[in-house]
């Protein structure tokens, strides 16, 4: 018989109680701790895969083998900017900016079949203002222009000139066809629609030209007595 001194607690328990109090144990913080973290868990995948390409060399100590697997690494990340690029972060495309304060956001594709709808039903009003509004959208969505709230027709013909010079007759011209249905009730024509979708489709594929540079001005001469 083995005799326990008094206030001490047996350390012969049983297999459940045994599996407790080691559960129990592993459970503080200074074990917990001491686990190894993501990054741990994959440079050691990464040390494993390079020893395993080392395999059967002896000896090469742990600080040059864990260098080369450093080594390793930088060279595939190289790798992979050569081949794929150097990241870019996606910008979220912004919603389409309203054209002219009627909160018609469709997109440019949208409008040039809303527009060859109307025409083939021969509502030239309606068919001039969707043109008109597929050229506006165009421009914006290729960053060429800038609409806000309060931009109207003309404001985006006179914008519009900035980067399709030979262009401001035509452009001036569809403003003022706009204008003339949507805001004067004239009823337009099948010439006015075809004129504007010509110029639509001539801004669509043409390529801006460049934004002027400002010449500095000469000093003025000074005036001596």
């Amino acid at each position: 018989m083995v005799l326990i001194p008094h206030g001490e607690i047996p350390v012969d328990p049983d297999a459940p109680e045994a599996r407790r109090w080691l559960q129990d144990e592993l459970a503080k913080a200074e074990y917990q701790s001491a686990q190894p973290n993501a990054f741990d868990l994959a440079m050691q995948a990464i040390r494993d895969w390079v020893a395993s390409l080392f395999e059967g060399a002896t000896g090469i100590p742990g600080p040059l083998l864990a260098l080369l697997a450093v080594v390793v690494v930088a060279a595939l990340v190289v790798v992979g900017l050569l081949v794929f690029g150097l990241p870019r972060l996606r910008r979220r495309r912004r919603a389409a900016e309203p054209l002219f304060d009627d909160a018609d956001r469709r997109d440019l594709e949208t409008l040039r079949r809303a527009a060859a709808a109307a025409a083939a039903e021969g509502d030239w009003p309606l068919a001039i203002e969707e043109r008109f509004r597929a050229l506006a959208r165009g421009l914006v969505e290729r960053d060429l222009i800038r609409v806000h709230p309060g931009t109207t027709a003309r404001g985006v013909a006179d914008a519009a000139t900035a980067p399709f010079p030979g262009h401001a007759g035509a452009l001036a011209a569809g403003a003022a066809d706009f204008d003339a249905v949507r805001y004067l009730g004239r009823q337009g024509t099948r010439e006015r629609y075809e004129v504007l979708t010509e110029l639509e489709r001539a801004i669509a594929a043409a390529t801006p030209e460049p934004a002027p540079v400002a010449e500095p001005q000469p000093a003025p001469a000074e005036t001596r007595p």
